[in-house]
């Protein structure tokens, strides 16, 4: 009986320092179902974003040369988690090509642009048809600073430049007023759901 006592203090003993270790991890979390983790987004600097070769969700027109994928503000206009499926510009050649030319999203809510750090660069809307809206979110995916852009077409390198209103590590365009709409205001957080559910 000595024996199985001893085995039951050391088994105790591990218990014990095993939840003590956890409690002082940095990662430590409290336990949550498996619905709860699938809601969970992820912070815009964790995403492994998604290669343009990447097949996409279908019921959308895809723009040739970009991934997509599903970002969530995190509280819309209505207090609820709002829902976009937007195409990603994550290279330079991606950056600079943007929306250029597009008329029409094909039913995608937009675009995201990706920066490695955080950068200070203004955008324009040389060859682009569509006018846009830009926020422009720093790394923990809080929104900066919105600006609306007008069409620049046939006018070239004088295009004007709309400048950030803060630095920023993400820009999201998006149709001319749709900021709004979808709850996309300065002070709003956005976050990574992963892959577009397919367009109905």
């Amino acid at each position: 009986m000595s024996w199985f006592r001893s085995r039951l203090s050391w088994a105790g003993l591990l218990a014990a320092a095993v939840a003590v270790a956890g409690a002082c991890s940095d990662d430590a979390a409290a336990p949550v179902d498996a619905a709860t983790i699938e809601d969970a987004g992820t912070a815009l600097a964790d995403f492994d974003w998604p290669d343009p070769g990447t097949a996409t969700a279908g019921g959308r027109t895809p723009l040739d040369g970009f991934a997509e994928v599903e970002v969530r503000v995190v509280e819309g206009p209505d207090g609820e988690p709002v829902v976009l499926c937007v195409l990603v510009a994550e290279t330079p050649e991606q950056r600079a090509r943007g929306l250029m030319e597009v008329t029409d999203l094909g039913g995608y809510d937009g675009m995201i642009f990706v920066y490695d750090t955080e950068v200070e660069n203004g955008f324009w809307m040389r060859d682009t048809p569509m006018p846009l809206s830009i926020a422009h979110l720093d790394a923990a995916g809080e929104v900066v600073g919105t600006v609306d852009m007008e069409p620049c077409l046939d006018a070239g390198p004088d295009c004007p430049r709309y400048p950030p209103a803060a630095p920023f590590r993400f820009a999201l365009e998006v149709p001319q007023g749709d900021l709004d709409a979808v709850g996309v205001v300065v002070g709003a957080r956005l976050e990574v759901t992963g892959a577009c559910a397919p367009a109905t």
